[in-house]
């Protein structure tokens, strides 16, 4: 979105305080009228929040209170020196894990929202990682209304062929050694932005289990269950890594209720591709934008 796009939505660039105190960049977009929503945009693995901008312009624009931000190691949560913390500029050392993401920087990003926003409805909106952390969090029951783009149990085989192939190879022949040699895994080879080794070590471990993090031992994939608010899961059909096996193994985690799966194809919307990030393409504004601005704000 154009920033003339945003003239009549305040938008604010701020630090928002994890858990532990750690600053993560964050961006809090506001109608200039009365709030009816508030809304967490929630992101894929390294990527960064501006991503997400146009996306939470025209939420804002409908009246939704909306904040982004940028987990540790990523975007500004890397590169803004704040007084008072250590934020690193190189990630070389820096500690961190996908499970970290979640304790630490999206549990903190809902209590912030609900803090603030306690007389309004919460809605979560998470892309790819972010939509599968909802099921790790010990505060989800906060969240009234959960919208999970493009997020799935990411077992390398529920990946489209020959994707889950270059996937397989990238991660185990590439990526680990990187790792391993540079300290933290380069966004350069491939995958976006720059990680920290322990995230991208947990993320490898998950894509090669087969029930991805639910193979693992984390102690928070208890707070699937305690999830019991409304849950819409956009599976994309030109997505190689959310394939319908995929979302339907992530959604089945969230075992207290239905969560309803809706498949979208180009052709539905009028256009040749989607893929694993094109729903947040402006071009987008009139279809899936407006359906899941909608969904959302059903929440009383």
């Amino acid at each position: 979105m154009s920033e003339a796009a945003l003239d009549d939505v305040f938008t604010d660039d701020i630090m928002v305080p994890a858990a532990d105190g750690y600053a993560l960049g964050a961006t809090l977009f506001l109608p200039r009228g009365a709030k009816s929503h508030a809304v967490l945009i929630n992101s894929a693995t390294a990527t960064p929040r501006k991503i997400y901008r146009g996306f939470a312009g025209y939420l804002a624009r409908r009246g939704c209170a909306v904040l982004t931000y940028d987990y540790r190691g990523i975007g500004d949560s890397r590169q803004k020196a704040v007084e008072g913390y250590n934020q690193p500029r190189s990630l070389v050392g820096f500690k961190a894990s996908m499970s970290d993401w979640a304790a630490l920087d999206i549990t903190a990003a809902v209590a912030w929202m609900r803090e603030r926003y306690r007389h309004l409805p919460l809605g979560y909106i998470g892309h790819s990682f972010g939509g599968q952390a909802l099921g790790l969090l010990a505060d989800n029951g906060e969240v009234s209304r959960a919208l999970l783009i493009a997020s799935q149990a990411g077992y390398w085989k529920l990946m489209a062929s020959p994707e889950r192939y270059r996937v397989y190879a990238m991660l185990n022949f590439i990526g680990l050694p990187l790792a391993r040699l540079l300290g933290y895994m380069p966004g350069w080879a491939g995958i976006g932005e720059d990680l920290p080794k322990g995230v991208f070590q947990q993320w490898v471990d998950w894509v090669m289990s087969p029930h991805y993090l639910f193979d693992s031992r984390l102690a928070a994939l208890q707070n699937f269950p305690k999830y019991r608010g409304a849950l819409r899961a956009i599976c994309l059909s030109d997505d190689p890594w959310a394939t319908r096996p995929a979302v339907e193994m992530l959604c089945a985690g969230f075992s207290s209720i239905t969560p309803e799966i809706v498949e979208v194809t180009p052709g539905d919307i009028g256009t040749a591709r989607i893929g694993h990030f094109g729903f947040f393409r402006p071009e987008h504004r009139d279809t899936l934008w407006r359906g899941a601005a909608e969904w959302i704000q059903a929440a009383q």
